[in-house]
């Protein structure tokens, strides 16, 4: 058996897969309230890791409260996690503040001085992208305005370092991790002396770096004893949400191509060049199979505002409906919404507006023709053209997609979003029952040898393939929603 944990921004998802079927076995949640994001200043985004680690025992205490299988014999275990957080623990392991989390914005500046004073092209053609407000000028920021804590640090940690760290005693990471954060050189294969030298951090802040599937350390025992667990279980796999949603995907290799609609929304590419956008409004970071001898890179682009705003305006907005009673209500609404447009950058700065945080906005609204079935529409085609917009530059910078595999999970369980996507992209979209934490399950089976990355998805087939239909009247709406975005851009 293997277990995979999914440390998302509104709540853990934790699988069980039966290694010699690669059949799911079964998948919980907890809590069943998405967890809080504390916000204390316009910009800021921070979590608790201790909640976190809270949570993350109670959702494997939830999975064997359903009894469908045996917990002690459960060999590994995979964690995916959300990128670009960063935490900072003592030499005791202990949490020195809450964890600034992926879509703060706080270091954009911090990031920016950086770019330029080392230097925009030595950056993009070591680091691959801007150090902008990733996890490195996140540090930064702590160094600079939290003196006091800054001198506790003994290491600092991705959010699934972290919790491997919590079920193990051992601190590791990975040139994947470290990439996300801007910490690696990827034309010198080191850590990147000029952002250590730039904020003048000690390289020693830095756990020993290990492969992405390795032994990083078996569970502590009293940890075993506590969760019914094997003392024997080997953490085996850690990754970045969104490299882990490609692999769940089978999306390894060059020109493999996965999307996500969570919280954020994510198209993520795999290439075999270390190449980068010339503005750093897409991303290229060391995928889960990446080494230093074969190159195996991870395009991402970031989408700040998706899920989010889906969930907002059901909070706000809709009156205690399900999603499914959104989705169906806007299905009744003609494409377009006679005019109403939405802007969903409403979660921090945007990599893909060059760092710009415009914040969310609904355009033209009529008040005697538009009403919540219009929104709920607006709001999935505004998220859709969203995707178009950053494909677009996916596709300047070079790639060429014609399949894109997606989860069907989240925004892409709507029916409604899925058309509105590949019409919008004019790309077909291949649909899986895999998530997150199913593909740490299966990074934690790659890790100690169960099967390889070529045939752990030998039984995993597509659920549904969706093929655009209307993408010429498509392309006219988003054209329309384009210029109004361009509006707020310059």
């Amino acid at each position: 058996m293997l277990l995979g944990i999914d440390l998302g921004t509104s709540s853990i998802k934790v699988s069980v897969i039966d290694s010699a079927t690669q059949q799911c076995i079964c998948t919980v949640q907890y809590p069943e309230k998405e967890t809080e994001v504390i916000v204390e200043k316009a910009g800021w985004a921070e979590q608790s890791p201790d909640l976190w680690w809270e949570h993350v025992q109670q959702a494997i205490l939830k999975a064997h409260a359903l009894k469908v299988y045996d917990s002690f014999d459960i060999e590994a275990i995979g964690i995916a996690y959300q990128m670009h957080g960063l935490v900072l623990v003592d030499k005791n392991q202990k949490v020195l503040r809450n964890s600034i989390i992926w879509c703060d914005s706080r270091a954009v500046d911090l990031g920016n001085a950086a770019f330029s004073a080392i230097g925009e092209e030595k950056c993009l053609s070591h680091l691959l992208n801007s150090p902008g407000n990733f996890t490195a000028s996140k540090l930064a920021w702590v160094k600079q305005n939290e003196p006091h804590i800054f001198e506790k640090i003994d290491k600092i940690m991705l959010p699934g370092d972290f919790i491997s760290m919590k079920m193990t005693g051992v601190i590791s990471t990975s040139i994947s991790a470290l990439s996300e954060g801007i910490f690696w050189d990827f034309k010198n294969n080191e850590l990147a002396k000029d952002v250590f030298n730039h904020y003048g951090f000690d390289t020693d802040l830095i756990p020993q770096v290990l492969p992405v599937f390795a032994d990083h350390g078996r569970l502590d025992k009293s940890l075993a004893l506590k969760l019914s667990l094997n003392p024997t279980t080997i953490v085996t796999y850690k990754a970045g949400d969104q490299p882990n949603n490609a692999l769940s995907l089978n999306v390894l290799n060059p020109g493999e191509v996965a999307a996500n609609g969570g919280t954020s929304g994510v198209i993520y590419g795999v290439s075999d060049k270390l190449s980068y956008d010339p503005q750093s409004r897409v991303n290229t970071f060391a995928h889960v199979n990446y080494t230093t001898q074969v190159k195996r890179l991870g395009v991402l682009l970031c989408i700040n505002g998706t899920g989010i705003l889906n969930r907002w305006v059901r909070d706000v907005m809709a009156g205690g409906m399900s999603y499914v009673q959104m989705n169906s209500e806007a299905a009744k609404i003609p494409m377009g919404c006679r005019g109403l447009k939405i802007l969903p950058f409403g979660n921090g700065a945007e990599r893909m507006l060059n760092n710009r945080n415009i914040g969310a906005h609904f355009h033209k609204i009529d008040f005697n023709i538009h009403n919540q079935a219009y929104i709920f529409r607006a709001l999935q085609e505004g998220i859709a053209f969203a995707f178009r917009f950053g494909l677009d530059i996916m596709r300047e910078n070079g790639m060429d997609i014609k399949l894109i595999r997606a989860g069907y999970t989240s925004m892409f369980s709507s029916e409604l979003f899925q058309q509105a996507f590949v019409n919008s992209c004019g790309v077909p979209l291949e649909l899986h029952s895999n998530d997150g934490s199913m593909g740490a399950a299966i990074g934690a089976g790659i890790g100690i040898n169960v099967f390889t990355s070529e045939n752990a998805f030998s039984r995993v087939k597509a659920l549904k393939i969706v093929e655009p239909k209307q993408s010429a009247e498509y392309d006219s709406v988003y054209q329309e929603w384009k210029a109004i975005l361009n509006q707020h851009l310059h």
